[in-house]
């Protein structure tokens, strides 16, 4: 069994309303168990909680030996980008209705918790992408996702025309809404709605994935993850990159936006008995009709 964890640190929702309480009960529950506790900054100052040490998102990797999230999957998109490069673990709790990435209920994260920070948990490690927008041969923006690269035309504006290729290879030339680079922690999230397959996390892979394509012949396709996508702008007005949630706009005709997997990993921490496929079955309601 591993050995337990000494400090944690507490990520919230900072949004939320009443979230404070169930920091704080949180907090106090770890220090009764005997870790140190932190939390991240932007969580402390908007929520108000004092008493705690804070740190900054960047730098909870090389403080805390684990993370506990509370929010939603956004939340921990968020988390995840700004720790993965330390290994730091993360354990999530949803304030709300039951994520992919955030999987214990609020009701009930004592039972969970207990048990994981003593070293009792199931492991996972979930890839991610790193890319970059280039424009006249040099690199204006790079980003870190978990979930997708998306390439997608303005709330006004009209189709866009994008040419794929896969490391050296040409491989379509596409008119659509926009496209889908999603890893598999993706493939169950924009890329799904989108019309994409889902991924196991534990394949080797990424799916590109079509937005209203023009073409119905331009269809999903899952790719190994050891290259590079590359998305060249043909035509189009107002097309924007966006890193999970943070967005590049008004790229210019000829930018590309290259996608490879990223050297970083995100490590996930779940309670004893944790399963993929019951979290699909509880998320997409695939259980409805049994009886």
């Amino acid at each position: 069994m591993p050995s337990r964890f000494r400090h944690a640190a507490i990520v919230g929702k900072y949004q939320a309303r009443g979230i404070r309480p169930l920091l704080e009960e949180i907090a106090h529950f770890l220090v009764a168990q005997g870790l140190d506790v932190s939390f991240e900054r932007e969580t402390a100052l908007a929520t108000g909680v004092t008493g705690y040490d804070v740190v900054p998102a960047g730098s909870l990797g090389v403080n805390c030996d684990i993370a506990v999230v509370v929010g939603g999957d956004g939340t921990m998109l968020g988390i995840a980008r700004e720790v993965a490069r330390h290994n730091l673990p993360l354990v999530g709790i949803n304030q709300g209705r039951l994520g992919f990435i955030t999987d214990i209920s609020a009701t009930h994260w004592r039972e969970a918790l207990g048990p994981m920070i003593a070293g009792d948990y199931e492991e996972e490690h979930r890839s991610m992408l790193e890319g970059a927008v280039w424009r006249d041969g040099e690199a204006i923006f790079h980003g870190l996702s978990l979930n997708d690269v998306v390439v997608s035309r303005g709330a006004t504006a009209s189709m866009v025309e994008l040419r794929v290729d896969i490391g050296d290879d040409f491989v379509a030339n596409m008119r659509a809404d926009g496209l889908i680079i999603a890893t598999p922690t993706g493939s169950t999230a924009y890329a799904l709605s989108a019309g994409g397959p889902i991924l196991h996390p534990s394949i080797g892979g990424l799916v590109v994935v079509p937005i209203a394509s023009h073409t119905l012949s331009n269809r999903p396709i899952v790719l190994p993850d050891g290259g590079e996508v590359r998305v060249g702008i043909v035509q189009g007005k107002d097309v924007s990159a966006n890193f999970d949630m943070h967005n590049i706009a008004s790229l210019l005709l000829g930018d590309q936006i290259r996608v490879r997997r990223s050297a970083h990993r995100v490590r996930f921490l779940h309670p004893r008995g944790w399963s993929y496929y019951a979290t699909l079955r509880r998320k997409l309601r695939w259980y409805e009709g049994v009886v």
